[in-house]
């Protein structure tokens, strides 16, 4: 499902105007990724916790060139579902294997 599919799905089970959802995700996205910016962690209940992750320094290998580049301690983001929804997605009759990853570039 990509996002056109999913505003397309809120707007029917709502009737809202699909141009209105499209900018109230767009401007939930905005809130999640500036809470994170600034080093704060989301929690939605039932739902999960958009939170930040540290990543100690470290040192990894450029395999062309074959040497050695220091990886400076970084912070990323990450998503910590919540039981409910772990649950959920476990008892689904629903899911028979995993699907395959597309990444085509677009968000």
């Amino acid at each position: 499902m990509r996002k056109a599919d999913l505003i397309g799905k809120i707007s029917e089970k709502t009737g809202i105007p699909k141009v209105d959802v499209l900018v109230t995700l767009e401007t939930m996205f905005k809130e999640v990724k500036a809470t994170l910016a600034n080093g704060e962690n989301l929690y939605i209940r039932g739902f999960g916790s958009f939170i930040i992750k540290k990543r100690a320094a470290k040192i990894g290998r450029n395999i062309k060139k074959n040497i050695a580049v220091s990886i400076p301690e970084h912070f990323i983001p990450a998503f910590k579902p919540a039981k409910e929804f772990v649950q959920e997605v476990k008892t689904s009759p629903n899911i028979k294997e995993a699907p395959p990853i597309k990444d085509d570039g677009e968000d």
